[in-house]
């Protein structure tokens, strides 16, 4: 029998309970021009996975593709291998006009609007981020000068619905700051599964915006977008290594 896991393909080799979840696979290799001693283990579907040392604390970077499913896989297996620490670093659209392509958004919590993490349980079980990974993301912004949002994000399946424009009308009138398509869905299995987690968000669309367009500036490496990149994965490795350093 395999000592691998079945669909992201890694074993205890990655040999950290601390690890940081992009969405999108070349995010990881980003994140890796932070590393040290790297162990690079290559592709599985859209698990990208590289590990390394950051100021001396070991963090395995892995995406974890689009979507509810293959994010809640994710956490499932890394659980399996010891991981007991996660931070989601992603990408979202503004739901507020004063949140601004660019800005990062630490999440206090996520509103369930995906499926798969009703698939785990009711609606009415929060999906709330860990108070430490949430105070060590909060200080460390602080300290470095990154300027950030503290708040809700709505989690959702769908990119290219026509109700969409709708949806975001009505989400925009709660205090949810920002909309992406994970942070429920890593949030409520880590939860479940005894996983501390935290996510990060990235606004890359802004207020009202076209969000596939958006996106796609963001492939492109639009400004201030890749500026907000660079900040969330600066604070969440450095919360991991706070975790590490029992700080």
């Amino acid at each position: 029998m395999s000592s691998k896991m079945p669909h992201i393909r890694l074993g205890n080799e990655i040999n950290t309970r601390l690890a940081i979840l992009p969405g999108d696979p070349g995010r990881v290799e980003r994140i890796a021009e932070y590393f040290t001693d790297i162990s690079d283990f290559g592709m599985a579907r859209e698990y990208r996975s590289i590990a390394g040392n950051y100021k001396g604390t070991r963090i395995l970077a892995m995406s974890t593709g689009m979507g509810g499913p293959s994010a809640a896989i994710a956490v499932e297996e890394l659980k399996k291998l010891g991981v007991e620490w996660i931070i989601r670093i992603g990408s979202s659209g503004s739901l507020k006009e004063e949140v601004k392509v660019g800005d990062l958004v630490i999440v206090t919590g996520a509103i369930r609007d995906d499926g798969t993490s009703r698939g785990y349980i009711e609606p009415e079980f929060p999906a709330v981020s860990d108070y430490t990974l949430l105070t060590l993301l909060k200080n460390n912004a602080e300290e470095l000068g990154i300027s950030y949002k503290l708040g809700i994000c709505r989690s959702h399946d769908t990119m290219y619905s026509d109700r969409n424009p709708d949806l975001y009308r009505k989400w925009s009138k709660t205090p949810a700051m920002a909309s992406d398509m994970e942070t429920a869905t890593v949030l409520t299995v880590a939860s479940l599964r005894g996983v501390h987690a935290a996510s990060v968000l990235n606004t890359v669309s802004g207020f009202q915006s076209d969000v596939p367009s958006s996106v796609g500036k963001y492939a492109d490496e639009e400004k201030l977008s890749m500026i907000g990149e660079k900040n969330e994965i600066i604070i969440a490795l450095e919360a991991l290594k706070g975790v590490e350093n029992g700080r």
